[in-house]
């Protein structure tokens, strides 16, 4: 056997060898089915082979319809036995055990062995003994019969089906379990070659075992495409798990009628022993060399999990007990396969359920679960078996081994929030997602887990491309004649194909344990959004405490600084002449710290204020408005150069008085800190970003650091000493809460040394207190940088 060529696939696509010189197109079919071998009706041949002999009878047993050959058996035209009595056919004492087993037994879709019989037909004295089995399906009552054979052969089996049992419970895994059955099975049949395979995904077959002659042919460890068993071939084998071809070459027995007369269509055989086989079939076992075959269903949880497939050069006749035997022997083999792979399934999930609850752990001992999944990267990353994760959650991307670059996970996200809901995975998610091509070395494969209903959070396991080689039983292709009929394949010599594209598949567990993981992630952030709420609640009820406070407080504090600072300018009018330089200083201190008390007591007041009174909006000018405010700083800084820039600032709604003020605070602060400045400019501008007005007033003074930027807005906070610049450290809050009474924000942006810039954003369409909402008209705006 020659070395075969070797083909490549990458993400889906093929290249193989020359194509056919005969008269025939080939297509790929290593993944998927034929089309009219998918719709051939395998199930009514019409026929049967020819070693044994069936009827199908009617309720009150007389034949509906019979195989052909069965004339050769009772000597009669099989024509003129139809609608006879069965006793006609078989003799009197068949048809009575016939008769009884079919008042007596459930027959529905599961042959029924009535044992070996003698059959003496009517218009023969020469008794035959049949082995004989029934079973009523789709309205027939069907019976077959196969020559039985001399001896007994049960007994026969017994020692063989009983070292198999034994040795199922020594094998340790399903490897091992396969080895055995086809070492079994071949010496039990005396077959020339016995495979076992298993179905994948795609319905490819995997040869995992292998007993054979030394004069046959090798497939361990190859592949079978699809397309050698198709979909409705699959599903035969699940209701009847065994079939047997005797001999290739076999000529079909046809029914007589063609249509049952009281069904009106042909006879369904799908669990008839001596079904016919599909012409397509019998010449791919030609093709193969193969003259005999004989296969077992695999059957696992209710589904079609592989075949024991047993060849032969010649014609081979397997006695109805053998074929007992081996089905037998096929129900246990199932039945192990089962329980090892459930009790490996078992250990694996427990691992992984280990592993979530450490991830649990970590996530519910920190402030948030993002700190809690980064203390534990071992457990994050073997949770899933992946060589990378991410977690992205507001917006903010934390990376875990290798992974794509953040923007990239982010635009990620993106798409899964628009294409996928729940848990969602993909072996090769370049196929679902384009971008993703470019980092198949890393993230050839996701595991998406959301963590939130409304936004785009998500945990995100990453595995990177596995190339595979598969070993072909011959070239996956699908074979057409000149007339575009499907033939199936001539050559079964070794075809290697690498397959690139994919990553290691997703196990159905880890997508439930990931699913338990989302549960519990999802009560941890609701329960720490409970406890955030909860402390919310408590902060506005301190809140409004110190707020009634501050306000009583400060009200009271204005009337006794006015008198100290009335009495002190009395004082200072009546008896400063006679005072001493001395006495003279103290009493201008005591003044200037009493102003500032006054000053600072009137900021507290209106900070107070801004959360107890009742905003009323309306629409405002904030062009007219900052005009004004800027026409008042040019009046009080008439020695100053100040150069000002007014853009074009958009019509708002929302509360003229407490607008005006956060304005005056803002100007109020670019003018003193652009006072050691020779040239001062101050721009006041406005931009648009998605539903808010962005405002801004920017200087070229003494600007601030960055790192220090987050103080800005708070109470009492200066980032410049007192002697350099005065102020009370009030007018930023009163700026902050003024904004966000009308659900705004405020930041800011500064250099140390080259000025400063101070934004808020007002939403375009204002929703004030009692939920009713306004549109902000805006005039046409430059695009400030």
């Amino acid at each position: 056997m020659s070395e075969p060529p070797i083909g490549a696939r990458t993400s889906g696509e093929a290249s193989y060898g020359p194509p056919d010189a005969e008269a025939r197109r080939r297509t790929l079919s290593s993944g998927v089915a034929t089309k009219d071998c998918d719709a051939e009706p395998i199930h009514i041949p019409g026929g049967i082979q020819p070693h044994g002999y069936l009827l199908v009878l009617a309720d009150d047993l007389r034949i509906v319809q019979a195989s052909e050959n069965l004339s050769s058996l009772t000597g009669a035209n099989v024509d003129a036995l139809i609608g006879e009595p069965l006793d006609i056919a078989l003799g009197a004492q068949a048809a009575r055990r016939i008769e009884q087993a079919a008042a007596t037994s459930a027959l529905e879709d599961a042959p029924l062995y009535i044992g070996a019989i003698d059959v003496t037909p009517a218009a023969s004295e020469r008794s035959m003994r049949f082995d004989v089995t029934m079973h009523r399906h789709d309205g027939a009552l069907v019976i077959e019969m196969e020559a039985a054979a001399t001896g007994d052969a049960f007994a026969s089996m017994y020692p063989l089906v009983r070292t198999f049992a034994r040795g199922l419970q020594d094998a340790q895994s399903v490897q091992a379990l396969a080895e055995l059955a086809v070492r079994e099975v071949r010496a039990i049949t005396g077959f020339g070659r016995a495979m076992l395979y298993s179905f994948d995904e795609e319905g490819r077959s995997h040869v995992l075992a292998e007993d054979r002659d030394e004069s046959y042919a090798s497939f361990l460890h190859q592949f079978f495409p699809a397309s050698d068993i198709p979909r409705q071939a699959r599903a035969l084998y699940l209701k009847n798990r065994i079939r047997l071809v005797a001999d290739v070459g076999y000529k079909p027995a046809r029914l007589v009628p063609a249509v049952n007369a009281i069904t009106g269509r042909p006879t369904d055989l799908t669990y008839a022993t001596l079904r016919s086989f599909s012409p397509v079939h019998l010449e791919y076992m030609r093709n193969m060399g193969t003259h005999a075959s004989m296969s077992v269903s695999i059957v696992v949880r209710g589904q079609l999990w592989g075949l024991i497939s047993c060849h032969d050069h010649d014609a081979r006749i397997v006695p109805f007990s053998t074929r007992v035997a081996v089905e037998h022997l096929g129900h246990m083999l199932s039945l192990q396969i089962e329980a090892k792979e459930e009790r490996a399934e078992g250990e694996y999930l427990a691992g992984l359920r280990r592993t979530m609850g450490r991830l649990v752990t970590a996530m519910g001992e920190h402030d948030n679960f993002v700190a809690g999944l980064q203390a534990v990267p071992k457990d994050v990353l073997s949770f899933a078996r992946s060589a990378g994760a991410a977690i992205v959650f507001d917006d903010r991307v934390t990376l875990l081994g290798a992974t794509p670059d953040e923007d990239t996970v982010r635009a990620l996200t993106h798409w899964l929030a628009q294409n996928t809901s729940g848990v969602w995975a993909t072996d090769s998610l370049a196929r679902e997602w384009p971008p993703a091509k470019a980092y198949e070395d890393k993230a050839c494969g996701v595991l998406a887990v959301p963590v939130s209903q409304i936004f785009r959070n998500y945990l995100l396991w990453f595995r990177p491309e596995v190339m595979q080689t598969i070993k072909w039983a011959g070239e996956p292709v699908k074979i057409e004649n000149a007339d575009g009929a499907s033939a199936p394949r001539t050559s079964f010599s070794p075809w290697l194909e690498t397959v690139r594209g994919h990553s290691a598949m997703w196990r159905q567990g880890e997508l439930e344990i990931a699913g338990e993981l989302r549960g519990a992630l999802l009560n941890i952030v609701l329960r720490r959004a409970e406890e955030r709420a909860e402390l919310a609640t408590e902060l506005t009820r301190a809140n409004k405490e110190l707020e009634a406070f501050s306000y009583s407080v400060s009200h009271d504090l204005r009337a006794p600084l006015r008198h100290i600072a009335g009495y002190g300018d009395l004082l200072r009018q009546q008896e400063g002449e006679r005072m001493s330089e001395k006495s003279r200083r103290f009493l201008n201190n005591m003044l200037d710290s009493a102003r500032f008390a006054g000053t600072l007591v009137d900021d507290l007041l209106t900070f107070s204020q801004m959360g107890r009174a009742a905003l009323r909006p309306a629409t405002v000018d904030l062009g007219l408005l900052v005009r004004g405010v800027v026409q008042e700083f040019e009046q009080e800084g008439a020695g100053r150069r100040i150069e000002w820039v007014i853009g074009d600032l958009p019509r708002v709604t929302g509360d003229a008085a407490f607008l005006q003020l956060a304005l005056r605070n803002l100007i109020s602060n670019a003018v003193k800190y652009t006072r050691t400045r020779e040239s001062a400019k101050i721009e006041i501008f406005a931009s648009r970003s998605g539903d808010d007005n962005v405002i801004g007033v920017r200087d070229n003074g003494v600007g601030f650091d960055m790192k220090y930027g987050a103080k800005l807005f708070g109470v009492f906070q200066r980032l410049h000493r007192a002697e350099e610049f005065e102020g009370t450290g009030i007018g930023l809050a009163n700026v902050r809460r003024i904004v966000e009474r009308h659900e705004g924000r405020t930041w800011a942006e500064g250099r140390l040394g080259e000025g400063a810039v101070f934004y808020f954003s007002l939403p375009v369409v204002f929703r004030s207190a009692n939920g009713t909402q306004g549109t902000s008209a805006t005039r046409p705006k430059r695009d400030h940088a």
